[in-house]
C-alpha cells in the first residue's frame, strides 16, 4: 500500500510533465503559425512592391506627358512675348528716327538764327558806338551852352535832390510822428488812466529820522544814564544817532539805515515801558528786537506776496521782499512802491492780453536788488537779477527786471510793461522826493545836451525838468531842418538820461528884421 506523501510526490510529478509536454506543444504551435503568417506576409509585400512599381512607372509617365504639355505652353507664350517686344522696338525706332530728324531741322533753324543775330549783334554795336560819338558832342555843345561842366551839373543836381529830400523826409516825419504820438497818446492815456484808476495806492514819503514820545521828560535822563552811558551804549549797540534836544517829551533816532532805526525804536519803547535801563538790558533788548524785526520782515514778505496773489517764490526771496519794507527810494517806501508795481503790471497786462500772473511777479520783484543794494557791490538791477538767477526765477522775469530802467533793451511786452508801470508809480504826485543838488543836475544835464547840437543858441530846462525849450539861431537852422534836430535831441536825452514820466523838447526859430530910423 503507497503512503499518502509518496502518492503526493508523484501526482506533482505528473503535474510538472504534463505542464511540460503542454508547454512545448504550445511553442510548436505558435512557431507554425508564425511561419505561415510570415510566409504570407512576404507574399504579401512583393505583392504591394509590383503594384507599387506599377504605379509610379504610370504616374511618371504622366508627369512626362504633363511637362511636356508644360514645356510647350510656355515656348508658345515666350515667342509671342518676343515677337511683340521686336514690335515695340520696332515702333520706338520709328519714334527715335522721327524725332532725330526733327532735331537735325530745329539745329538747321537754330544755326540760322545765331547767324542772323550775330549779323544784327555787329550791326548795333556799330549804332551805339555812333551814339556815344553824337552823345559826346552834344556833351561838348551843352557844355560850352551852360558854362558848367558835367561833374559841376552833376552835383548840382544832387544838392538840389538833396534839399527836396532833406524837404520831403522831414515832412514825412513830422507827419509820421504826429500821427504815431496821436495814437500812442490816446492809446496810452486810456491804458495808464484805467490802470491808476484802478490802483489806488496811498504816498507817505520817509525821512531818515524817527521820534520816539516819552511819558515825561525825566525819562530823558534815564535814557542819557549816568555820565552819557546808557545813550552811549544804545548807540552803539543800535549804530543810530540819539538827538535828545529841548523838544518836549520826544526824542529824535537819526540814520540812514531804516532797519538799524526801525531797531532802535522798538528798543526805546521797550525799555521806556519796561522802564529797567542799562547797558546789559539795553544789549539784551537790541538783540531781541532785532529778532523780532527779522519775522515781522519775513510776515511783510508773505503778506506781499499773498496780497499780489503770486506762489512758488523762494522763502529766500519772500524774506527778501520783506526787508523792502525798511528800505526807501527818494522818499518812496520801496515794497509799497513794488506792490503798486504789481497792480500795475497786472491791470496793463489784462488789457494787452499777457500773462497777468507772469506780469505781477515780475512787477513785485522787479526792484528785490534794494533789499541788498548797499551791502553787496553794484546796482540794484545786477543784483536782483543775480538774486533771481539764484532762486530759478523764469527768464522773462529776469529780462524785466533786467530793462526796467532801460539798462538793456526791452525786447518782451511783459519788460515794457514792467518799464511802464514802475515810471507810473514813481511819476504819482507825491509818490517820490529829490535833493535839490539832484534835481538841479538833471536840469544843468538837460540844458547841457540841448547845448551841444550845432546851431542852438540857448536851452532852458522849465518845468521841474518836463521840458527843455530850445532857441535855435536861425540863419543855420531852417524850417525842415528844426524838425530833424527836435527829434535828434529827444533821442539823446533818451539814450543818455534817467528820469521818471516824460521830457517835452520845444525848438523855437525866431527871425526878427531891425532897422532904425533916423
Amino acid at each position: 500500500m503507497v503512503s499518502p506523501v509518496i502518492a503526493a510526490v508523484i501526482a506533482v510529478v505528473a503535474g510538472v510533465v504534463a505542464a511540460a509536454i503542454a508547454f512545448f506543444a504550445g511553442v510548436s504551435y505558435r512557431r507554425k503559425t508564425a511561419e505561415a503568417k510570415i510566409g504570407s506576409a512576404e507574399e504579401e509585400a512583393k505583392r504591394l512592391i509590383n503594384d507599387a512599381m506599377k504605379a509610379a512607372q504610370q504616374k511618371r509617365k504622366e508627369s512626362l506627358i504633363e511637362a511636356k504639355d508644360e514645356a510647350f505652353q510656355l515656348k508658345a507664350e515666350a515667342d509671342k512675348e518676343i515677337k511683340e517686344r521686336r514690335s515695340e522696338l520696332s515702333r520706338q525706332e520709328r519714334r527715335l528716327d522721327q524725332k532725330e530728324e526733327a532735331m537735325d531741322r530745329k539745329t538747321a533753324v537754330l544755326e540760322q538764327k545765331e547767324t542772323d543775330l550775330a549779323k544784327r549783334s555787329e550791326l548795333v554795336e556799330a549804332r551805339l558806338d555812333e551814339i556815344e560819338q553824337i552823345k559826346a558832342r552834344e556833351l561838348d555843345k551843352m557844355e560850352t551852352i551852360a558854362g558848367l561842366t558835367a561833374e559841376d551839373a552833376k552835383q548840382l543836381l544832387l544838392n538840389r535832390l538833396d534839399e527836396q529830400l532833406t524837404h520831403e523826409k522831414a515832412m514825412h516825419i513830422a507827419a509820421f510822428e504826429t500821427q504815431t504820438k496821436d495814437e500812442c497818446d490816446t492809446m496810452a492815456r486810456e491804458l495808464i488812466s484805467q490802470a491808476v484808476a484802478r490802483c489806488a495806492a496811498d504816498h507817505s514819503s520817509e525821512a531818515t529820522v524817527s521820534v520816539v514820545p516819552l511819558p515825561s521828560d525825566e525819562m530823558k535822563g534815564r535814557i542819557i544814564g549816568r555820565e552819557g552811558r546808557n545813550i552811549r551804549a544804545l548807540e552803539t549797540a543800535t549804530g543810530v544817532d540819539l538827538i535828545i534836544d529841548d523838544t518836549p517829551e520826544a526824542i529824535t533816532l537819526s540814520s540812514f539805515d531804516p532797519v538799524r532805526r526801525e531797531v532802535a525804536r522798538m528798543t526805546l519803547e521797550k525799555l521806556i515801558s519796561d522802564g529797567r535801563i542799562h547797558p546789559a538790558r539795553i544789549e539784551e533788548t537790541v538783540e531781541k528786537c532785532r529778532r523780532e524785526l527779522e519775522l515781522a520782515m519775513k510776515r511783510e514778505g508773505e503778506k506781499a506776496v499773498m496780497d499780489v496773489g503770486v506762489h512758488g517764490i523762494h522763502p529766500d526771496m519772500v524774506k527778501l521782499l520783506g526787508r523792502l519794507r525798511y528800505r526807501t527810494s527818494y522818499g518812496q517806501n520801496v515794497l509799497n512802491h513794488s506792490l503798486e508795481v504789481a497792480y500795475l503790471s497786472g491791470i496793463l497786462a489784462a488789457e494787452l492780453g499777457v500773462n497777468v500772473t507772469q506780469a505781477r511777479r515780475a512787477g513785485l520783484l522787479h526792484d528785490i536788488g534794494k533789499a541788498l543794494d548797499h551791502e553787496i557791490e553794484g546796482s540794484h538791477i545786477s543784483i536782483g537779477v543775480d538774486i533771481a538767477k539764484k532762486y530759478k526765477e523764469n527768464p522773462a522775469i529776469i529780462h524785466a527786471i533786467e530793462a526796467h530802467h532801460g539798462d538793456v533793451e526791452a525786447k518782451t511786452p511783459l519788460a515794457f510793461i514792467v518799464m511802464a508801470a514802475d515810471a507810473i508809480s514813481a511819476a504819482r504826485p507825491g509818490a517820490r522826493r529829490e535833493n535839490l543838488e539832484s534835481y538841479i543836475k538833471r536840469l544843468e544835464s538837460l540844458e547841457e545836451i540841448a547845448s551841444g547840437f550845432e546851431g542852438v543858441e540857448r536851452s532852458f530846462a522849465i518845468q521841474a525838468g518836463r521840458e527843455v525849450r530850445i532857441m535855435v539861431k536861425p540863419d543855420a537852422i531852417n524850417d525842415d531842418a528844426l524838425i530833424l534836430l527836435a527829434h535828434s535831441i529827444s533821442q539823446k536825452i533818451e539814450e543818455t538820461l534817467d528820469y521818471p514820466g516824460q521830457i517835452k523838447v520845444n525848438v523855437i526859430r525866431e527871425s526878427r528884421a531891425v532897422d532904425y530910423a533916423k
